[in-house]
């Protein structure tokens, strides 16, 4: 089964802007009791809300990337940040990362287990040292001299929020992984530029050290001025191997295809069905939302006052 949403904007002017986000795919999310799909909602218009405002108010793609991620993080309704799944060990390994599409700058981290927010992690990475990845040990003590917020690992746990119920849990290692709680953003300023983050807490009851896409430039984030700005959620694995977020710019870039087109191609005929989804943002403004899991919860919002959220898109 394969859904989508397209909505195309005029190209991208000196007051225009846009911004998509989402918190993950899968069918967990069909399967949410009323109350807890509107809460998923709410969470989602809320960080989506934090995103326009800086767009709205002529700030950077960069900035507007991080603080929504930033926001989903601390959200314990997505397995990011607060509320991340847990390794076979019962403990919580966090991954990240953030692209500018001005400059190709990146940065990400992963199996990080004390930081609050990995996005800004990664951004510091990117902005701060000469390296694009940091992991383990070394990105948390790179954290500690940026005097980054640290936690204990009962901050992730207890933040859980079940995906059925929302009701606040422990969260015990599963074998669910019916929901791929990642998050993630794509946006476009008013200056024309385009930046991507995604943020996750990997899948339940991953092997201790398991590093999926969502810290690899090109797998699960990529974003450049020329083409698009890409972020992904699902089985990290396939999105390696596909190299799912580079492919998108390259169709675009070398074979002249639509942001739709190429995402399409992606979804329909590259992944497996019920592997996950994506969103995508093209320099004229045009949004692009897919997936071949029975449901996904993202957002868009633009400067022609588009402002939704769904869990679940209809072609």
């Amino acid at each position: 089964m394969m859904s989508a949403l397209v909505a195309s904007a005029q190209p991208i002017a000196s007051s225009k802007w846009a911004i998509a986000l989402h918190g993950g795919a899968g069918g967990s999310l069909a399967k949410m009791g009323e109350e807890a799909k509107q809460l998923h909602r709410d969470s989602l218009a809320c960080a989506l809300e934090i995103g326009k405002k800086i767009l709205a108010n002529g700030g950077s793609a960069l900035d507007a990337v991080e603080a929504v991620v930033r926001a989903l993080e601390d959200d314990a309704h997505f397995n990011a940040g607060r509320g991340s799944v847990l390794t076979e060990s019962g403990n919580a390994e966090l991954d990240a990362s953030i692209m500018d599409g001005s400059t190709k700058s990146c940065g990400a981290v992963a199996n990080v287990t004390n930081v609050k927010n990995p996005i800004t992690l990664a951004r510091r990475v990117m902005t701060e040292t000469k390296h694009v990845l940091l992991a383990g040990k070394g990105a948390e003590d790179f954290a500690a001299t940026q005097n980054l917020p640290l936690v204990e690992q009962a901050y992730f746990i207890s933040g859980h929020r079940d995906p059925l119920t929302s009701s606040i849990a422990i969260r015990e290692p599963t074998g669910d992984d019916s929901h791929y709680g990642t998050v993630g953003c794509v946006a476009l300023d008013q200056k024309g530029n385009l930046a991507a983050g995604t943020s996750t807490g990997g899948t339940t009851k991953k092997m201790p050290g398991r590093v999926g896409d969502s810290p690899i430039i090109g797998a699960g984030t990529y974003a450049s001025n020329d083409t698009c700005a890409v972020s992904g959620t699902g089985i990290g694995e396939e999105y390696i191997r596909h190299a799912v977020a580079y492919d998108i710019v390259a169709q675009m870039r070398y074979a002249n295809r639509s942001l739709e087109a190429a995402a399409t191609e992606i979804i329909e005929n590259r992944l497996k069905p019920d592997t996950g989804g994506l969103i995508a943002l093209s320099n004229d403004g045009t949004i692009v939302m897919q997936h071949n899991t029975e449901g996904m919860a993202c957002g868009a919002a633009d400067s022609q006052g588009r402002f939704e959220t769904f869990l679940k898109i209809e072609k």
